[in-house]
């Protein structure tokens, strides 16, 4: 038999809200003024909260508000509340709306004809676009902001579905005064004390930086970057050299950057990622339309 339901608990999530803002604050003033409401009116809605916890969350005095053992132990789990809620509310939503769907794209994946086809095929729909971040893909899958995105591998695979649509070179962006500006290919041992920038996941460093490299000898260090334009910007200045995609194009992005090609690299993919079980026909379709339309970076596939 199945577990039994809990009994229903009456908490107003609203409520819990006012709580949490207040608990930020230590002030009933400023949160009402956040909440954009009269300090009489927070108050009444946190004694309202009290009484369905049948506790007390603030104790008051002219010394400001402070959190009693009970609020504070309500604290993490009010926010861990608003968070589920809030997925829920966008889950429900999007299993409610069929008809639309978002469609992420990363630096210098260009989707225009895949989307325009999507429309083409299904005028009823609502499709968007949304530009990510070079390593926000994941998360904004996970998290309902896109439902499909054209990507470069890696992608930590759990909870997703990965779809190859095809591969590209790696190359080596140099400033142009480098002493490898110019060569008409390099190696791994070329650069094997060249400095390369670093981000903060080592899922993404161990491929992007080739670390550690095939003879089992650790890259060499580099920069700490969060943004491409830093990446390009430590290049630049002569601080690193950076190992991307030849379809990223960061010579093209700025001046003082060349290319060079990178032999003994595996190539990097572009792959189409949405939700693992995701089967709703918009997100169906446009998997097909982007194994033909994103197959080929020289151009869209036939109209």
């Amino acid at each position: 038999m199945p577990d039994p339901s809990p009994d229903p608990v009456d908490l107003d999530l609203r409520l819990v809200h006012c709580f949490t803002v207040v608990a930020e604050h230590r002030h009933f003033g400023r949160a009402a003024d956040a909440l954009h409401l009269t300090q009489p009116a927070l108050s009444r809605q946190i004694r309202r909260l009290e009484r369905q916890l049948a506790c007390r969350l603030f104790d008051r005095s002219p010394r400001g508000t402070t959190l009693t053992a009970a609020g504070d132990a309500f604290l993490p789990l009010a926010r861990e509340l608003l968070r589920h809620g809030a997925t829920a509310v966008a889950r429900t939503r999007a299993a409610a709306l069929p008809t639309g769907i978002t469609i992420g794209y990363t630096t210098n994946l260009v989707v225009t004809d895949a989307v325009g086809e999507l429309r083409r095929r299904r005028p009823d729909a609502c499709v968007h676009t949304l530009h990510l971040r070079w390593d926000a893909t994941r998360d904004a899958l996970l998290g309902h902001r896109v439902d499909a995105a054209v990507a470069r591998l890696p992608l930590r695979p759990e909870g997703l579905s990965l779809t190859v649509l095809r591969e590209e070179a790696r190359v080596l962006v140099v400033a142009s005064g480098h002493r490898l500006a110019g060569r008409a290919s390099v190696t791994l041992d070329d650069i094997a004390d060249e400095p390369l920038p670093r981000s903060t996941d080592p899922y993404l460093d161990a491929f992007w930086r080739i670390d550690p490299r095939p003879d089992g000898r650790p890259a060499p260090g580099g920069p700490l970057v969060e943004a491409l334009e830093d990446k390009t910007e430590a290049v630049a200045a002569g601080e690193a050299v950076a190992i991307v995609p030849a379809g990223e194009h960061l010579d093209r992005m700025r001046p003082g950057l060349t290319a060079v090609p990178l032999e003994g690299a595996e190539p990097s993919r572009v792959v189409l990622a949405t939700r693992a079980g995701d089967r709703t026909p918009l997100v169906a379709a446009f998997r097909e339309i982007a194994g033909t339309y994103l197959a080929d970076p020289a151009g869209p596939g036939p109209r």
